[in-house]
């Protein structure tokens, strides 16, 4: 159970919360499934089975379940294009904008208990001692739902976004042109940049060398870092964006290699413990580790 991406939040200190209250507090706005008319639901799941809160050694996973009805929308469009022709036909005239606006709304009511439905997870994890919440979410706008969900639920939780004193852009583009990353962090062969007055002019190497002449020209007229692939300390590969999400994350062989020689075959809910101890436990390194490389935090009042 390995991330795939980050959009970090800190938890408010001293945040008063034990694993069995969360759950209870999440059960308020448990997963059901569509209902004949509902285009979509979501709720709270278990993320694996039993507890809405999946506690591994104080790492505590949550699992935000969504269920979409497939209604395509030139489906209802057909539909309702056949339907108009007949209307015309009955009255003489064809339908009005008011009138096609009831037909649409009436042909997806009817249509909507036979379309297909969708199911996935957006998983989240907290680490209570630390006061972070994780998302797994490419973005800050897909990571919404998850945030929204845990307002609904929770009595009281004020989330921030984790905020650095450096700009990440300004950090990669210092490291990019000094072609060295500070700490247990290296650069690896993906990268963005892009003008500063003009986001629509971008250079994007993959799997290249990002040594070369050619990356301090780009920087030294004007362009700046947006993506780039780092790896911590030859053991997490991520690319961060300027918007500090953390994407990408892969765990290289040195963590890979350690679980494939660990013997006895595990069970799906061992393997699924020792993936997320093993994920936990290097993520909990490396961002305190990234946070360090940008200046640290921003102190709020």
């Amino acid at each position: 159970m390995w991330f795939r991406n980050i959009q970090l939040y800190r938890l408010p200190e001293q945040w008063d919360m034990t694993a069995e209250r969360l759950s209870e507090q999440l059960a308020r706005l448990s997963f059901q499934p569509c209902g004949s008319q509902d285009m979509q639901t979501q709720g709270w799941a278990p993320p694996l089975q039993g507890e809405l809160v999946h506690n591994v050694g104080g790492q505590w996973l949550l699992a935000l379940g969504v269920e979409q009805r497939l209604l395509p929308g030139s489906v209802v469009k057909q539909v309702c294009e056949d339907r108009a022709v007949e209307i015309e036909e009955q009255q003489g005239f064809k339908p009005g904008r008011k009138q096609m606006k009831e037909l649409k709304e009436a042909v997806t009511q009817e249509l909507l208990p036979r379309a297909f439905t969708r199911r996935r997870r957006v998983y989240a994890w907290i680490d209570p001692k630390a006061g972070y919440l994780a998302i797994d979410t490419a973005s800050r706008s897909s990571a919404e739902p998850v945030i929204e969900a845990l307002h609904k639920a929770l009595d009281e939780l004020p989330l921030k976004l984790v905020n650095t004193e450096l700009s990440p852009g300004a950090a990669m583009t210092d490291w990019l042109s000094g072609s060295e990353a500070p700490g247990a962090f290296s650069i690896d062969e993906d990268c963005e940049l892009r003008a500063i007055d003009d986001e629509s002019s971008a250079v994007r190497y993959v799997h290249h060398s990002l040594e070369g002449k050619e990356i301090r020209e780009h920087i030294a007229s004007g362009k700046q870092v947006s993506k780039l692939g780092i790896s911590f300390d030859d053991r997490v590969a991520l690319l961060l964006t300027d918007k500090f999400e953390i994407k990408r994350i892969q765990p290289l062989d040195v963590l890979t290699d350690k679980g494939d020689n660990e013997g006895d075959a595990k069970s799906r809910e061992e393997q699924f413990d020792a993936d997320f101890a093993l994920m936990t436990g290097e993520m909990s390194k490396l961002i305190p580790a990234l946070l360090e490389a940008l200046g640290g935090e921003v102190k709020t009042i």
